[in-house]
């Protein structure tokens, strides 16, 4: 790191009446339709999964009135995933952390979004990782997290990396909002077409039994197949893609992060690209999507695979749909830990199906979809790798500002 820069404690950064906190919701506090708040595992990659926050009721938050978000504050996840940041956006403002995460608010003469660049840097996960304990589960000690030193160039040159960085970041974003607006297309198209029944010609074909003349009731068991190839992790190549749970979203189709098969050491199974990956630990959470890239997966997943390619669209949408996880939640195996999704009682799942012509014309606008879809996944991983390059350039005075 550049001697230029002084390093100063995260501790000495801080507002007095704030400083470095952590939050008090505890497992088994959520309510519905109540007041957001954070979890360690809704903090990743310098985003806050906003989507997937639960809630937990008014009342409630007010007694843990010392954490309530303004908005700005530095967010990182203390357990599980410790080390992952983010910033706070102004529309959580009013919400509340669980125990897990650590609020750091900075004092304005600091740049929040530096900061934040610099625990993603090699040399803050350095700091952060030994700060890192736990015999069975990995935790950031606070204490400790208070005295990881920032090296600290003017508040001009901060906000100048950070301007560079955020570059990168705001595509990024940009690329996703095209990807959930690619995704909700095609969710419509799916509930217009075989839930709703409004397809092309509906309006000449009568509905007998809840089925169009000329469609057939089918199963999903009838249209796909589960795939069970497992492998050692030692029979792959290193850097073979590994999807387990943490890395498929929620609530979308697109499995666009990944991690390698050198992470992992239990048996695995195969994936191709196309493939359906199903999260089958709580269903609920809805983590369903499709394959860009040929790897391996959690034995906590289902893979499905079509058993002819005009069905791929309707098996994809139909496994990502909120009537199938709905179902699939209510079937759940209970689990010794967590309950669990059967696929036995998936593959029973019952579904109008359209005549070949009909079928084929609802698979050519999906797949379209699909494509897209994985070439703005792979624009963003490129984004991120270059960002990542020029992170630590940055962050150690390399690269003038």
């Amino acid at each position: 790191m550049s001697l230029k820069w002084p390093k100063i404690e995260l501790s000495e950064l801080t507002e007095k009446d704030r400083a470095i906190t952590y939050g008090v919701v505890k497992p088994g506090e959520e309510v519905d339709n109540g007041v957001a708040f954070i979890r360690g595992g809704d903090v990743s990659q310098g985003r806050i999964a906003i989507d997937a926050l639960r809630t937990i009721s008014p009342q409630l938050s007010q007694t843990y009135k010392r954490t309530l978000l303004r908005g700005g504050e530095l967010l990182i996840s203390l357990v599980g995933n410790p080390g992952e940041v983010a910033i706070a956006p102004s529309s959580l403002q009013g919400a509340n952390i669980a125990r897990q995460v650590g609020l750091i608010a900075l004092k304005p003469e600091v740049d929040t979004k530096y900061v934040m660049y610099f625990l993603m840097s090699p040399v803050g996960r350095a700091e952060l990782f030994t700060r890192t304990g736990g015999a069975v589960q990995q935790v950031i000690n606070l204490a400790e997290l208070k005295t990881v030193a920032v090296p600290l160039p003017s508040l001009a040159v901060q906000q100048r990396i950070s301007e560079i960085l955020s570059a990168y970041d705001d595509l990024i974003d940009n690329n996703r909002r095209r990807m959930a607006l690619l995704e909700d297309s095609a969710r419509q198209l799916y509930r217009e077409w075989f839930v709703r029944l409004r397809f092309p010609g509906h309006e000449h074909t009568p509905i007998v039994d809840g089925v169009p003349q000329g469609w057939e009731r089918k199963t999903l068991g009838d249209l796909c197949r589960e795939v069970r190839d497992m492998v050692l992790p030692e029979a792959l190549e290193p850097d073979t893609p590994y999807i387990g749970l943490e890395h498929i979203p929620r609530r979308s189709i697109s499995l666009n992060d990944w991690g390698t098969v050198e992470e992992v050491t239990s048996s695995k199974c195969r994936f191709k690209t196309g493939e359906i990956i199903f999260g089958k630990i709580r269903p609920y959470f809805h983590k369903v999507g499709v394959a860009f890239v040929d790897g391996v997966t959690s034995s906590d997943a289902i893979v499905v695979r079509p058993v002819d390619e005009t069905l791929h669209g309707l098996v994809l949408m139909t496994m990502s749909s909120d009537e199938f996880v709905a179902v699939t939640s209510q079937q759940m195996k209970e689990g010794s830990k967590m309950p669990r999704a059967d696929w036995k009682q998936m593959k029973a799942f019952s579904l109008p199906v359209p005549p070949p012509g009909l079928l084929k014309s609802f698979d050519d606008l999906i797949q379209p979809t699909v494509e897209q879809l994985r070439s703005l996944s792979f624009a963003n991983q490129k984004l991120r790798q270059a960002r990542d390059l020029l992170l630590p350039r940055l962050m150690s005075g390399e690269l003038a500002v």
